[in-house]
């Protein structure tokens, strides 16, 4: 056919999909296939080491239902990446808060992390089911940056800091009484004392009636 090897590589790589439990979680063999305009990635293990390399003409991607918990890093390495990507689905991951994920999240969750991947990426038109519209974009462009989803520090963590802060478990109660199963009477020192002149009683009450 007289064709040469980046036209034929051209046909051949329009799309790649390797998707429904493959068990994939490393992409490395996709660097050779630098025409790649769509890929679809949905069932695998890819979690947040996921690497793509540059694809330059990559304009549909689509990731849902992987292991990726981390919203940020991932949108900075698309960014960076895939320049021409207009596409991109991100449903059945932590990172997508809806109810699809965590019952716990509501639409409203949900539109705060449109705006914020909106945000980093500006050239896409469609997002997870739904298109981009015109007011969505505006929006990220003026408050999606702080649309950043903080996550709290784990339970363990916070009770590592705490035990090292004496002050995060302060109570005025001295120590004999903050068992449960000790119910005696604790007698301690206070600083402070109180002479009842601020009680509402002591409104009625006359200098020469004390």
């Amino acid at each position: 056919m007289g064709l040469s090897c980046k036209t034929t590589q051209r046909m051949l790589t329009v799309h790649i999909f390797l998707g429904f439990k493959r068990g994939l979680w490393s992409l490395e063999g996709l660097k050779t296939f630098s025409y790649l305009e769509e890929l679809i990635l949905d069932n695998n293990l890819l979690g947040n080491d996921l690497l793509l390399p540059r694809l330059p003409h990559l304009h549909t991607l689509t990731l849902n239902k992987n292991q990726i918990t981390e919203l940020e890093s991932l949108l900075d390495h698309l960014a960076e990446v895939v320049p021409s990507l207009q596409y991109l689905s991100l449903l059945g991951n932590m990172a997508c808060p809806n109810e699809l994920v965590s019952t716990e999240k509501d639409e409203d969750d949900y539109q705060r992390y449109r705006y914020f991947v909106l945000h980093k990426l500006t050239n896409l038109k469609f997002l997870d089911t739904r298109k981009v519209t015109n007011s969505e974009r505006e929006e990220a462009l003026v408050r999606g940056a702080f649309m950043k989803v903080v996550k709290p520090k784990d339970a363990k963590a916070s009770g590592d800091a705490a035990s090292i802060s004496p002050e995060m478990h302060y109570t005025p109660l001295p120590l004999g009484s903050r068992d449960l199963t000790n119910h005696r009477g604790v007698l301690g020192k206070c600083r402070y004392v109180y002479y009842g002149k601020h009680s509402e009683g002591n409104r009625f009450i006359r200098d020469d009636q004390l």
